[in-house]
């Protein structure tokens, strides 16, 4: 039986892996591949086992589990996908990111940008490349591929729902993802594993080592849904905090669509008072920012103390200054978005911003996935934040 120290719980994992570990980061989300591939790494050749050396923990300890994989492209746009060496028999974990508009590639002699339709079509490529010879397929997906089309509305595509189904009729077992904006989109996949992660111990984890003055608790500090559609979300940050929860709901123009949607005309504030407290906003994703930021400017108008933005994705898609703008204005304190999509080096290095890194939360999901370990734990961070909470109380009383 193994054995290892995480944070404060001992994780053991008693079952024999499913077969080798194999590790595929695609183009775009290379350095988090590298970095699960260290973790697993380590953690493989710490772990004390005494059937280690038996067949069925064949190649358990490696120097890398990551497989080499390319998609080259020809030059009237077209690609290929490309396994650099076997994977047969492999448990195989294929890693993407379809935000990354970093990744160029040249079509005509023009400079293209991807699209999260040409990572997705990468992805389907390698899958195909593997032609049925590794022994299981599971897809890490942090941002879910056509995540926000969800539901079908009129005439109009159901295009995640329609996604997920192509993948699993490729041989997918399971797919992994973080804060879906829908989850019942895997009742398109019924008979497949899927999981959506929620990071909320790592957004606490890392306010709390950035923030040293902080008082948890109702009469000091409040949660904040965005909208509507983000209160489960918060509802669950403030009742393992023993917090408040405030909502604002969103009145939008039905009358026209703007940049495919709806323009917002006023955020209207549902709850108690938030005067001289300390605000955390918690949404899936901030895209534009617009949201936030107007959510913010709000609660500072109601005279709340410090205002934390929370978000798993930050895509930023209309660029920093805004967001400059109110942090030198005092109506942000930080934000707060993971490094599960890509981040450029102008938003590392802004005086506002907090990466919080989850390469070790996704290597513990797959190393736990492939012994077929059961996740609940993982996915349940409960006891792990009342003991980050309680840490950070001691150490502000010592």
């Amino acid at each position: 039986m193994a054995k290892e120290i995480i944070g404060h719980s001992e994780k053991k994992i008693e079952t024999i892996p499913v077969a080798p570990l194999g590790l595929i980061a695609l183009d775009g989300c290379r350095e988090l591949g590298r970095n699960v591939d260290r973790y697993l790494v380590q953690w493989r050749k710490e772990r004390e086992n005494e059937h280690k050396d038996t067949q069925p923990f064949a190649e358990y300890e490696k120097d890398s589990y990551l497989v080499s994989a390319s998609t080259p492209r020809f030059g009237s746009g077209e690609a290929k996908g490309q396994l650099n060496e076997s994977v047969r028999g492999d448990d195989l974990y294929l890693i993407v990111d379809v935000t990354n508009y970093n990744i160029t590639y040249s079509m005509a002699g023009q400079v293209n940008h991807m699209s999260p339709d040409d990572h997705f079509q990468n992805l389907k490529r390698v899958i195909a490349a593997a032609n049925g010879k590794a022994r299981r397929l599971n897809v890490i997906m942090p941002f879910l591929y056509e995540g926000r089309q969800h539901k079908r509305d009129g005439r109009e595509s159901l295009d995640c729902a329609t996604a997920l189904q192509e993948l699993t009729a490729m041989g997918v077992e399971n797919i992994i993802t973080f804060d879906a904006h829908d989850p019942r989109v895997q009742n398109a996949i019924p008979r497949k594993g899927f999981e959506t992660v929620q990071p909320s111990y790592q957004f606490i984890k890392h306010l709390l080592l950035h923030e040293k003055d902080l008082q948890i608790d109702a009469d000091h500090m409040m949660v904040i849904s965005p909208d509507e559609g983000g209160t489960k979300r918060a509802v669950f940050f403030a009742n393992v905090l023993g917090l408040d929860l405030g909502m604002f709901y969103k009145r939008r123009d039905y009358s026209q669509v703007v940049d495919g949607r709806n323009p917002i005309v006023a955020h209207d504030f549902l709850g108690t008072s938030v005067e001289g407290k300390d605000v955390i906003i918690i949404d899936d994703m901030i895209s534009s920012g617009e949201s936030m930021l107007d959510v913010a400017k709000e609660l500072k108008r109601r005279k709340a103390r410090k205002v934390f933005c929370c978000a798993t994705f930050g895509l930023f898609t209309s660029g920093l200054a805004k967001f400059d703008e109110y942090y030198s204005n005092g109506l942000i304190d930080r934000v707060l978005t993971t490094n599960l999509v890509y981040q450029t080096p102008e938003l590392l290095d802004r005086p506002w911003y907090t990466s919080v890194e989850m390469s070790k939360y996704i290597a513990l999901i797959i190393d736990s996935l492939n012994h077929d370990d059961s996740l609940s734990n993982l996915l349940s961070p409960v006891d792990r934040i009342h003991r980050a909470v309680e840490k950070y109380r001691a150490e502000q009383k010592g």
